[in-house]
């Protein structure tokens, strides 16, 4: 049997997308999808996504922005992965895309057909919850191919660590 055989035999192992930046909630979501990658033996994919800057006046401007938002996306993943080993020993996966957050994130799910949870933060401010867990979980939820797991963000680490 060939090396390409076999892998076709193996069972692909089941993925974790969880959104990433700098918020509370989004540290929540990390430790539900680590946990939960953790006892099912799957891994866990952090996506960052750099969304289009309005200014857009000079090239060389918005060139400069670009850099600057890819080097400070490379270094919350590193931050994170870093979290995500010491707490699962997991190793996770990183994306960085340019984009709008909603349309990367179904990109992203169509494209990886091991990703099989997507995992989202909600804030717990009293605005609600995030325009992309309004979203996702609410409006476009029926036709995603994918559950969505929302961790509401008043849970506790504890909290969470107790239903995971």
């Amino acid at each position: 049997m060939s090396d390409i055989d076999l892998e076709k035999t193996l069972p692909s192992r089941t993925k974790f997308l969880v959104v990433v930046d700098e918020t509370p909630e989004c540290r929540l979501a990390l430790r539900f999808a680590c946990r939960r990658a953790a006892r099912t033996r799957g891994g866990v994919v952090l996506l960052f996504v750099i969304e289009p800057a309005e200014f857009q006046h000079w090239m060389a401007v918005e060139n400069l922005m670009k850099e600057e938002a890819r080097e400070e996306a490379e270094r919350i993943l590193q931050e994170l992965a870093t979290e995500v080993n010491e707490e699962s020993g997991i190793v996770p996966e990183f994306r960085i895309r340019e984009g709008r957050k909603q349309d990367e994130i179904l990109a992203m799910l169509d494209e990886d057909p091991d990703i099989r949870l997507l995992v989202l933060g909600a804030s717990a401010e009293k605005e609600g919850p995030g325009p992309l867990v309004s979203a996702l979980a609410g409006q476009m939820s029926g036709s995603m191919r994918v559950p969505v797991t929302v961790v509401p963000g008043s849970l506790t680490t504890e909290e969470i660590d107790e239903v995971t």
